[in-house]
């Protein structure tokens, strides 16, 4: 075991830190993530947090003028951290530190202290471990709260009590359901309790660092471990209570609906296996959102969500906002995947070329997003339906690569111009401009016309007629 701890720490970087603390005669070892992932086999973060028994700064411009480039040392006093870069790696360098923490914040109030200390103020056992580089024990493992253990039986688990590590910062609890839906790690009972007791203090942690770590929770293997955790721990509420909201069964007269929460988890985990796009996954987290504000119950037809896609699509602004998040062209991609999300449902029913050809313009360079979200909503358990769902897929695919190669629909502007229909026939900016060309576009779509300039500006001709317009 020392033996492969010394091969993980056999890096150039590593010699060069060791050199540095002894030249300083200080003590310095690598700790965190790059100690959990060697130890766990996996591909490591491209940084690597080294602490020092003194000034992280100090070492970190000592190692900076050993280094063959010199690179600059980026200094962030507030935090007694230093940083810098070799090769593709971020090294960052803090002095070990004791922590004390007051109800209102997560931010501690910090002095120094000895490994111990900074090992104690470690948010879990697997994230304490630490790498000596100090030239007597230079390799050596240092794991104070049976880190390796926790691993081996792939628990998270708080080096000190867990009441007090989430009360003091609870942004840890997002990071404890995230290394469980990233890892596959189950979360210690008492920990577990203690996010439960605690889940209430995730308001005092900012929007953008709960995001951020429901971000990486999204881009695990298997997204549902971390949602689950969220619903089950009462943390979800607080977050996304648009989600909580469509937990539950609802039954009147023999006929109940699905779950539809458990149904969306699904999807996610569908569409994870898939893709690694980011927003296309929050696009299946909240494509059904709008269920929950939109159900009723029919005496006829049983439950409805009639309009869900289109509430839904208004919601993911909402849900932006109030967490912060972009409101740009990302938030505009999620809305559309979302109002868009059951028209190829629809479609598969009747794969008519004009349906088609609208659902290419509309879609865009997102058509193919939005085929592979429909595929990930197929979440029945009858065999013999999904393969039914998938095969009607099949066919739109090829009914789009068909129109598309024939029509040249996608992201396709209109052969006409508002100048030419003005210039045609004499015209200052009106209502008429816009009634001809959406009447062009409308018949391209249906397939009355081609999309050719020839057959589009005899049509002009004909509308412009119609609205009592002469060619000049």
């Amino acid at each position: 075991m020392e033996k492969s701890f010394k091969e993980a720490i056999s890096a150039q970087i590593f010699k060069y830190i060791s050199q540095a603390s002894r030249e300083l005669n200080l003590e310095c070892y690598v700790i965190g993530g790059f100690v959990r992932d060697y130890i766990l086999q996996r591909k490591s973060a491209k940084d690597i947090d080294i602490v020092a028994i003194g000034s992280g700064i100090d070492l970190a411009k000592k190692v900076a003028s050993l280094l063959p480039n010199k690179p600059k040392v980026q200094i962030f006093k507030t935090y007694g951290t230093a940083m810098l870069r070799f090769e593709d790696i971020e090294v960052e360098f803090v002095g070990a530190r004791k922590e004390s923490y007051t109800k209102d914040s997560r931010n501690p109030m910090v002095s120094s202290g000895t490994l111990k200390d900074d090992q104690n103020r470690r948010d879990f056992t697997i994230n304490a471990l630490a790498i000596s580089l100090n030239s007597d024990t230079y390799g050596d493992l240092l794991d104070p709260f049976d880190g390796i253990l926790d691993m081996k039986n792939k628990i998270i688990k708080t080096p000190l009590n867990p009441d007090i590590t989430y009360s003091d910062d609870p942004l840890r609890m997002m990071r404890a359901i995230r290394f469980s839906s990233q890892l596959d790690f189950g979360i210690e009972k008492d920990s577990l309790d203690a996010i439960k007791n605690n889940c209430e203090r995730i308001k005092i942690i900012t929007r953008e660092r709960t995001v951020d770590e429901l971000d990486k929770i999204l881009m695990s293997n298997k997204p549902s471990i971390g949602l689950k955790l969220l619903h089950e721990t009462g943390l979800l509420p607080y977050i996304l209570p648009e989600l909580s909201a469509l937990q539950g069964v609802e039954q009147i007269k023999g006929q109940k609906h699905k779950d539809n929460f458990y149904h969306t988890l699904q999807v996610v985990d569908n569409i994870s296996q898939n893709t690694d796009k980011l927003w296309l996954i929050w696009s299946a987290l909240l494509h059904d959102v709008g269920k929950a504000v939109t159900k009723k119950f029919d005496k006829k037809v049983g439950w409805t969500f009639h309009g869900h896609e289109y509430v839904g699509s208004k919601m993911v602004k909402k849900i932006f906002v109030r967490l912060k998040m972009p409101l740009n062209e990302k938030m505009k991609y999620v809305q559309k995947i979302v109002m868009m999300s059951s028209r190829p449902v629809i479609l598969a029913e009747n794969v008519t070329d004009s349906a088609v050809r609208r659902l290419i313009f509309d879609a865009g360079e997102d058509i193919d997003d939005l085929m592979l979200h429909c595929e990930a909503d197929i979440t029945t358990k009858n065999k013999v339906k999904e393969n039914q769902y998938l095969n009607n897929f099949k066919l739109v695919r090829q009914k789009i690569k068909e129109v598309e190669e024939r029509d040249r629909v996608r992201n396709f502007q209109p052969p006409i111009t508002g100048e030419l229909i003005m210039e045609t026939f004499n015209l200052k900016p009106c209502r008429e401009i816009g009634l001809i060309k959406e009447a062009i576009k409308d018949a391209i779509l249906d397939g009355k016309i081609a999309n050719d300039y020839e057959e589009a500006y005899q049509f002009m001709l004909l509308k412009g007629k119609e609205l009592g317009l002469n060619k000049k």
